[in-house]
Order: structure tokens, then sequence, then C-alpha cells
């Protein structure tokens, strides 16, 4: 049960279906989450083809689907290929914000991470396995271990698995069974090593009961290298006001580091006063409106795009969403509200997602379920500022026939992170890594001149400006003068200041909270043309591509600071 919510009687949607043939009207929706969960899941991009084969639709009817995907922007186009988007992510954040995972994990999980120095994971059940919901890393280490947000771990090879087990009711035991006789070598986990050989079925099942047996007599679980070679685990549960585990806080380390036994002794202790603090957090009655979803409520695209658009696809989509929209879920009168469609339209789709697993019915409040999180969540969710802005600056480049580029600030200087270059005689040879000083640069003085004043004349004074040509600008006080500029207008033109015969324009890109996490600009031959002319025909370009990679990096990085490296 979802933390914060009580079971109460059921709202209409557990009625049989009516002989408006939900089945039949739905079909289109459970059609497209099959193809999203085909194109998210497969590790290289895919052709309307191959997902045809895949799910053994009519290539006419993948056509269809994947052209509305696409409008949704859950899907990306790049030539004949299809890969997710990072839209696609705003799935798994409904859940998030729904089950109260979002809020409640972050602070305790980075502090966790921080004292133990290791890796560190919130898992909870999804069925008869375990998915991760949350995670963070020590800082500064190079090789982090742990899973991605959104992996699904078998329960027998987890200490999570464990921990969570203890509350499984027969039919979860029944459908455990049935995975493991499907797939007894654990192949369709690709984030685990598959099994070497079958084991005995029953032995099996006798040392996964006597193990979840000894976790909920202990209140922990170890791992010893059965999730994985040279990893140890140790886990323990947040528990509910009744004693249910919700959730389980699993410590990842290699046996480098610490045998299963040190790695207990050193971290059980801290783990233990940790879930008490999530349990506090998770497990509240609140159910306040939480950060309503980047996306709109259903818009309807048939009149624009015909009949490649499903009206029934994109509308179970909206209502999957919508649902992320307050703690602890919505009824279904208050889902409608918020996805801008009907009550019945709603309740059908509903109907259709809680009997696909990704809608759990609390009392009268519905809610994404943790299945949500297998529609590409863990590949998306390792995406970088330059893996998002990469496919948009590409575009920009094809636009404006000039090479667009995305830098951070660090320290002085900017750091190219991504480039989309354009061969032309006088194109500038700058790749990613490149590093350049920010005083003399568009981008440098956009991301400058979104900071405080004292750190702006810091960072120029630690400069040390120097004349790199003869327009070059170095007196801190012109600099300054240039920086409110650049602040007032929200964007820099550089005219020869770099290099001779080079003129660059950028823009800041910004994150959820309108900080300045990096910047976007176009770098071009001065020409014979005036600097004024280069603004006004690139900047609305330049300004439309930073605000489709803000887009993105609202979902990607709903709830966490955008990852630029």
């Amino acid at each position: 049960m979802a933390p914060g919510v009580s079971r109460a009687a059921p709202e209409a949607p557990t009625a049989p279906a009516s002989a408006e043939s939900p089945a039949e009207a739905a079909g289109p929706l459970e059609r497209g989450l099959a193809v999203l969960r085909i194109a998210a899941d497969a590790p290289h991009p895919v052709r309307p083809g191959d997902l045809a084969r895949a799910t053994g639709l009519a290539r006419s009817t993948v056509d269809r689907i994947t052209a509305t995907l696409t409008h949704l922007d859950h899907l990306r186009a790049v030539g004949r290929d299809l890969v997710p988007a990072p839209r696609l992510m705003e799935f798994g954040n409904a859940y998030l914000r729904a089950s109260g995972m979002s809020q409640a994990l972050r602070p305790s999980l980075e502090r966790l991470a921080r004292t133990l120095d290791e890796s560190v994971s919130a898992i909870v059940l999804d069925g008869c396995d375990a998915r991760i919901v949350g995670k963070a890393v020590p800082p500064g280490r190079m090789i982090p271990l742990g899973f991605r947000v959104g992996d699904l771990l078998p329960a027998e090879r987890c200490a999570a698995g464990a921990v969570l087990a203890a509350g499984w009711q027969p039919d979860t035991y029944d459908a455990w069974r049935a995975r493991r006789a499907a797939d007894p070598l654990d192949e369709t986990f690709p984030a685990v090593p598959a099994r070497r050989t079958t084991p005995p079925s029953e032995q099996v099942e006798a040392d996964f009961a006597a193990w979840t047996a000894a976790a909920d007599a202990d209140g922990w679980a170890l791992d010893d290298q059965l999730v994985a070679p040279g990893l140890v685990a140790v886990a323990v549960p947040v528990r509910d006001p009744d004693g249910r585990p919700v959730c389980a806080i699993s410590v990842l380390a290699h046996t480098s580091r610490h045998s299963g036994d040190a790695l207990r002794a050193h971290a059980l202790a801290t783990m233990e006063e940790a879930a008490r603090h999530i349990a506090d957090a998770l497990c509240g009655t609140s159910t306040e409106a939480t950060a309503p979803p980047a996306a709109p409520a259903y818009a309807d695209a048939k009149p624009e795009l015909g009949p490649s658009f499903l009206q029934a696809l994109a509308r179970g989509l909206a209502v999957l969403t919508a649902l992320g929209r307050r703690r602890g879920g919505l009824t279904l009168a208050e889902a409608a509200e918020a996805a801008g469609l009907s009550y019945p339209s709603t309740r059908r789709n509903l109907l259709t997602l809680r009997q696909l697993g990704y809608v759990e019915q609390l009392g009268r409040r519905f809610l994404p379920s943790p299945r949500v999180l297998e529609l590409g969540y863990a590949r998306l969710s390792t995406l970088t500022l330059a893996d998002i802005a990469q496919p948009h600056l590409t575009e920009l480049a094809g636009r404006a026939r000039e090479s667009a580029s995305l830098a951070v600030l660090d320290g002085t200087e900017v750091h190219y992170v991504a480039r989309a270059a354009v061969q032309q005689i006088t194109s500038a040879r700058i790749m990613p890594g490149t590093r350049l000083p920010a005083y003399a640069t568009s981008m440098g003085r956009v991301l400058l001149a979104d900071l405080p004043e004292a750190d702006r004349r810091e960072r120029i004074d630690a400069s040390h400006p120097r004349a790199l040509t003869p327009h070059t600008l170095t007196s801190p006080d012109a600099l300054g003068a240039a920086l409110d500029r650049v602040a007032r207008e929200g964007h820099a033109l550089v005219e020869q200041e770099l290099e001779a015969g080079l003129r660059s324009l950028a823009v800041p890109v910004r994150d959820r909270s309108g900080r300045a996490v990096g910047a976007v600009n176009i770098a071009l031959h001065a020409g014979p043309e005036p600097p004024e002319h280069t603004r006004d025909t690139l900047l609305p370009a330049l300004r439309a591509c930073a605000a489709r990679i803000e887009s993105d990096l609202a979902v990607a990085f709903a709830d966490g600071p955008v990852q630029t490296g």
C-alpha cells in the first residue's frame, strides 16, 4: 500500500466493463504502451518495421502509434530510427510524485551515501520483483556502484527483495513462482547477470523463504555476491505505521572495499536511523498538491494530424501523467479534471491502465504504480545536460547553417560539453572539452551574468583579463557593465574579442529553478554584416533551441540538480 493513503471502498472503476466495449476503445492505449515499452527497452534505435515484428501488430497500426508518440515527444525520429525522448520520463515522475518518493527519499539517500561513502538505493516491490526508485552515490567516486533508477531486480537475488517479501500475500508467491518458471535464468532482467545454470526450483524457494524469515526477524538482510559477482549489499525496511515494509534502503559495496559482514557492521546502525527518517517523511497523511507535471492536459491533435493521430492513446497517456498531480493520487473526478477529459473517457483509461499494472487503486484514489518506471526511465535517467542538448543543437545548426555549441561555467572558464558543427571554410575549430576564458566569450558572459554581483566580480578578478584581440574588454568596470546589459537583455553578443574575425551569440539554458546551468551559442565569421544583423537573424532560433532543452531538462531532472557531466 502506498504511504499516506488508507484503504476504503473502491470507486466506480471496479465495476465490470460497460456495454461501450471499453476493451475495444482502450485497445490503442494497450497497443501503444506495448510499442513504447519495446522502444524504451531496446539497447539501440529501432525502426517501425522492428516494432511491427516485435509486437505482431500491422505495420500501419505501428505507424499510427509511432506518429502519435512522436507528436507527444515520447519518441523522437532520427532519420528512419526512433529513440526514446526525455519526456518519456514524465510517467515515472508521476509515480515518484504521487507515491511521495520524490520528496521523501533524496535528502536521506544523499546524506547516507556521504556518511557511508557507498552507493545507496531505495527499492520497492513491483509485483513479485524489486524496482529501484531512488539512488545516491558518494561525491567524487570515479566508479560509482549501483543500479539505475527504474531497474528491475529479481526479488530472490537482492537483499531488498528479502526484506520486502515479508509482506507478500499468497497470490504474490504464485506470481513469483510463475515468473521463475518462465525465466529460470533471469534473462529478462537486463540489470543483473543471467544465471549460468538453473537451480532446483524447490531449493530456490526454500532458500528464499528462509532468507525472508530471517530478514523479518532481524530487521535487515545481507546479499553476499548473489545479485552480481563482487558485490555485497545490506538492506533494511522502511515501515508504515502498521509495521509493513513499504520500501527498502540498500547499501551496495564492492568486495574489494568490504566483506558482507564488514559492510553490515559499517552501515547497519546508520541505515536504520535513515530508514526511520524516511518513514516519517514517506508515511505522513499529506495529500498536498505537488509540482505539476511538465506536460499540459490532453490537447487534441486530430485536426492537425488527421488519421495518423490516435486520440485514445494520447488520452490514456494524459490520464497516466495527470495522476502525478497530487501526492496520494487522484480520485476519478480529479483525474478527469487534471487530464482535461470527460469522466467516462477517464474511467475507461483508468480501467485499462489498472488492468495493465500501470495504475493502482487505493480506496477512491488512483496513482501510477512502480511499473511505469519500465517505460524507459532507467535508460533515460543516466542522461546528462550534453546528452539532452545534442539533438537540439544538431537541429539548430541545420536550421542556422552555422555551428552551435553548449558550454557550462567552470571557475573562470567555459567548458564546452556538446557541439554540432557545420563544415565551412570559416568554421571555428572547437570540440567538446575545449575550455576558453569566460570573460571573452558569449557563453561565458551569459553564465557570468546569472551570478550574484560579488561572485561575478570575484571570477572576473581571478581571470586576470588580458587583451586577446584589440577588441577585448579587459577593464573590470567595462566587463561589469557588459554583464549588466547581458542580464537585462537575456543574451550576449561578442564581436571579435576572443579571436579576430569571430563573432558569437549566446543565450542561457535554465533549470526548473531559473538558474542558468549552461549556455547555447552560435559562432560564425564576422563577415560584412553588422553584429545587429546576426542578432536579429539568429536570436529567435537560439532562444527556441534553449527553450526545447529547458523543457527536456524539466522532465529529466524534475526532482534533482541537472547533471552537467
